[in-house]
């Protein structure tokens, strides 16, 4: 498994290099639906990590945010969940919070997940049972069990979360999750819904480090399911996990569940 996950890390080191190569350049790019943009780099890094790790195990399925997506992926033990570019509008603004993010997923659960950001000249590398690393210097999550003032990566919080502090917030979300991981946040929260490419390798990283990863509601995630999604993903210390569900479970419910007649 190491070695497989050593072979995965040199593709999206690969990757990495090859988004850099039109870092801050001119390139094309639009927006697929409002408020979800994507470049032409994501395409071409797309295309390249399918052919590669494609190459590795054939046997393998495939899901991508960048690729339609193919029920076929269903019949496999094992899928390729990735990425190209995790964090598209600090990418397309020039700035440094974006990531590769690969993930190979067996029966439901990650069991490598990788994310080479090279701008921030960080490479993060899980494989199930065998801990986690940034750098090749092994990973301890944030071992907080204090819920209050909790560190968390955001660019404002709401009253009813002041309690909490602020820390950098990098677009990626897989970045994000990982800085728990890394013991440079305690909490990383959603409360939407997310597709399984944004968060199946840095879930694996999280949980690998000694941190705790449920969806908004407390539920373990899975991956590859008929629709790719999850409602939330709360990412901590194992600390402070059930205070955070504590107080955002109520939310996600509040959101899921609306009002009969509103």
């Amino acid at each position: 498994m190491d070695d497989l996950a050593n072979s995965v890390a040199k593709i999206a080191r690969e990757a990495g290099q090859l988004a850099m190569a039109r870092f801050r350049t001119d390139f094309a790019r639009w927006e697929k639906v409002p408020g979800s943009p994507v470049c032409e780099v994501d395409l071409a890094v797309d295309q390249m990590l399918r052919q590669r790790l494609s190459a590795l195990l054939p046997d393998a399925g495939w899901l991508s945010e960048e690729t339609a997506d193919n029920p076929e992926r269903l019949s496999r033990h094992r899928i390729w969940v990735v990425d190209p570019i995790d964090g598209t509008r600090d990418y397309i603004r020039g700035r440094a919070g974006w990531a590769v993010s690969v993930a190979l997923v067996e029966d439901g659960r990650p069991v490598i997940g990788v994310l080479d950001a090279p701008v921030r000249d960080e490479v993060w590398q899980a494989a199930a049972g065998h801990g986690a690393t940034l750098n090749g210097r092994p990973l301890i999550a944030s071992q907080r069990d204090a819920f209050a003032g909790a560190r968390v990566p955001t660019d404002a919080l709401p009253k009813a979360d002041r309690d909490l502090t602020m820390v950098e917030k990098p677009n990626s979300i897989a970045l994000r999750m990982a800085m728990v991981a890394d013991n440079r946040a305690d909490l990383v929260a959603t409360l939407r819904w997310g597709n399984e490419w944004d968060i199946a390798a840095a879930a694996l990283i999280a949980i690998e480090a000694g941190g705790a990863v449920t969806d908004a509601l407390g539920a373990r995630l899975a991956f590859n399911k008929p629709d790719p999604c999850a409602f939330g993903v709360i990412t901590s210390s194992r600390g402070i996990h059930q205070a955070a569900l504590d107080r955002l479970s109520v939310r996600a419910r509040a959101i899921l569940e609306p009002v009969p007649g509103t």
